[in-house]
């Protein structure tokens, strides 16, 4: 009996040895038979991902090559009122207040905001100081239904007033450290960085540091709100109102709000900006870039040498070119700054962030 279970035993562990080396056979056919067409498979996948890849990458240089066209074209195309080009400008500047997003006050709220700020232009003119924490990013929609031209003009003033000044001094300091660096005997690698960043801000080859000189210095606070009030009719322009356009500059862009009524050969377009301050900035270095404009930074120029102070009602007889209008143009700005007193304003700076406070509490 015990032989019989010995057998039985032996047979059945001979049988399961079998099995055992029939699946391993199995296995080992199958991972090879297999293998190639796993193989080839894979291969396959990849030389279709590579053409993939190789496809978008022409795709994307056709694309770049188009902007890049594109782009030439919109340089060759500036014109007298916009001399910058937004793609350079992202890349030199970065998005700073483009980034923010802009909320619109209505015009009732905002004289309530300046008041409880006490803000009001007899102050100003007083003291000469401004407080820019009283800045706004859209003018109000209500401004142009106020009925009292003396109250909605008030109202404009104090809007772009805080904007212009800062602007105006960002640009102060610069020049006071320019004018730091070119005194130096020897020029640190951070002052040739610096340099190197504003040479490409002011659109100046070869390091002419003389024209990045004459170049970089502000506009007059009464001939820019003389302009934002005659480009935009005193804050009621659809482009202002639209698209926080305060100087009417021209763009071939995308970027931009077409005229109503524009000529047949122009395709030109108002830029728009999706704050007030940017509007600003990009009018100064219009200013202060563009070849149009070549003899106002020269005059202007003459007024430093001479007694450092800027005389808007000089400066404006170079802009004629600004406007199609030309000489009759620049009238009208002379008798907005006349009639508005706003050379008043030309000396106005910051409020000290020590006093700002003491204003706010």
């Amino acid at each position: 009996m015990k032989n019989l279970k010995k057998i039985k035993k032996k047979q059945y562990d001979s049988n399961l040895n079998f099995f055992k080396t029939f699946l391993t056979s199995l296995v080992i056919i199958s991972v090879f038979s297999i293998l190639p067409n796993t193989v080839n498979f894979v291969k396959s996948n990849f030389q279709s991902n590579e053409a993939s890849i190789n496809s978008s990458k022409q795709n994307f240089d056709k694309t770049l090559d188009k902007w890049n066209k594109k782009n030439k074209i919109i340089k060759d195309n500036i014109n007298d009122r916009f001399s910058w080009n937004i793609f350079e400008d992202i890349e030199v500047f970065g998005k700073e207040e483009d980034d923010q997003d802009p909320t619109r006050l209505s015009a009732s709220t905002v004289e309530e905001l300046f008041k409880d700020n006490g803000y009001n232009l007899d102050t100003v003119k007083e003291t000469k100081l401004v407080n820019t924490g009283n800045q706004l990013t859209k003018l109000p929609k209500e401004l142009k239904n106020i009925e009292s031209p003396k109250k909605r003009k008030k109202l404009f003033i104090k809007i772009v007033l805080p904007l212009i000044v800062e602007e105006n001094l960002k640009i102060r300091f610069d020049r006071k450290k320019l004018f730091e660096i070119l005194n130096k005997n020897n020029t640190s690698t951070r002052d040739k960085a610096w340099l190197k960043l504003k040479l490409k801000q002011y659109g100046v080859k070869n390091n002419d540091l003389a024209k990045l000189k004459i170049r970089m210095d502000e506009i007059p606070v009464s001939l820019a709100i003389a302009q934002a009030a005659k480009e935009t009719g005193w804050g009621s322009s659809r482009f202002a109102q639209e698209g926080n356009a305060l100087f009417g500059q021209w763009t071939w862009s995308g970027e931009g709000i077409k005229p109503l009524e524009v000529e047949k050969n122009k395709k030109h377009k108002v830029a728009k900006f999706k704050i007030l301050k940017s509007s600003v900035r990009a009018y100064q270095r219009n200013l202060n870039t563009h070849s149009s404009y070549k003899e106002f930074r020269i005059e202007r120029a003459i007024q430093r040498d001479n007694d450092e102070k800027l005389d808007s009602l000089k400066l404006v007889n170079f802009l004629e070119k600004y406007a199609e209008t030309g000489k009759e143009y620049t009238e009208v700005l002379k008798k907005i700054i006349h009639q508005n007193s706003l050379t008043d304003f030309d000396e106005v700076d910051i409020l000290p962030t020590s006093l700002k406070m003491k204003n706010l509490i």
